[in-house]
């Protein structure tokens, strides 16, 4: 059978592939996080067009990166059942159609954030989108075991991006945002490296549990973890944040250094994807208690 009648009897794309390129759940935490450095930026309400089109160019930028990242990632997804059935191993979509739309998503992104927002933003976002895209994806995800965090920083920096949409400036406050991410990231990604570990080994991907051990990696998923609720502290510490968010990520941080211990001291198999998981909840409901922090001590006040 030719390669053109092959093609031929590959379903057509349709926007839900288009919409799975972007990786929609990833990107609405992100989104989520961008939202709230733009609501903790501002002593009441952040504008309304920062609000708006930060928000929107962010996500879009966030979607580019996320398409390239299908593109380069294309022979590996093929080789792994967690990722076999997106749209480009399945010839939903062609690498030149998902290029074509990441281009578009990011030119737009960048129109809207520089346009309607400020240049500082639309600057950081478009190497926030390079450092995923290009420098995580093309190189350090194949190069170090340490892959996940030194790209973590691209994934960090929503808050900072969210912050600067409104104030366009970087803030030291926003950084402890950007720093507990950048600290959240390893034992969130690890601990679903430990579950697909087999998977990322076959695709020759060095991810730290495929280099080291599992055992190894299940240490520093309680290093990190340790380190996390550390760094989770500085926003009160600091007096950025009150009462409300310091009991927040005291029990929240608390919940997660218990995941991770029964993860170094528990041989079952689900527990990595249990830790994996609440890591996400985790992520979601501390910045929660940010922003409920930040509006009742106003009206306390």
């Amino acid at each position: 059978m030719s390669a053109v009648e092959t093609s031929s009897l590959q379903p057509a794309a349709s926007w839900r592939d288009y919409y799975e390129l972007g990786k929609p759940r990833v990107v609405m935490l992100i989104m989520f996080t961008a939202i709230a450095g733009m609501f903790l930026a501002a002593p009441g309400l952040p504008p309304l067009n920062a609000l708006i089109f930060g928000t929107l160019g962010i996500a879009l930028a966030a979607s580019s990166a996320a398409a390239i990242n299908h593109v380069l990632d294309r022979r590996f997804d093929e080789q792994m059942a967690r990722t076999r059935n997106r749209p480009l191993p399945t010839g939903h979509v062609t690498e030149r159609q998902a290029l074509g739309y990441a281009l578009v998503l990011a030119v737009v992104s960048m129109v809207l954030l520089w346009g309607c927002v400020n240049a500082l933003t639309a600057v950081l976002t478009f190497c926030s989108l390079i450092g995923y895209a290009v420098i995580y994806t093309v190189w350090l995800k194949h190069a170090t075991p340490q892959n996940i965090v030194i790209g973590g920083a691209a994934g960090a920096a929503p808050p900072v991006l969210g912050w600067t949409a409104v104030t366009g400036s970087v803030d030291p406050h926003s950084l402890l945002l950007f720093l507990i991410i950048f600290t959240w990231t390893p034992p969130h990604f690890w601990a679903l490296a430990i579950a697909r570990r087999d998977e990322y080994a076959k695709a020759g991907i060095p991810m730290l549990p495929v280099a080291y051990s599992s055992d190894f990696t299940r240490l520093h998923i309680l290093l990190y973890t340790i380190l996390l609720v550390i760094v989770t502290l500085l926003p009160y510490l600091t007096g950025m944040s009150g009462l409300i968010y310091l009991a927040a990520a005291l029990i929240l941080g608390a919940l997660f250094l218990f995941r991770a211990l029964q993860l170094k001291v528990r041989q079952d198999a689900r527990l990595p994807m249990q830790t994996f998981g609440y890591s996400i909840t985790y992520l979601a409901l501390l910045f929660a208690a940010l922003l409920i922090d930040h509006y009742v001590t106003i009206r306390l006040t």
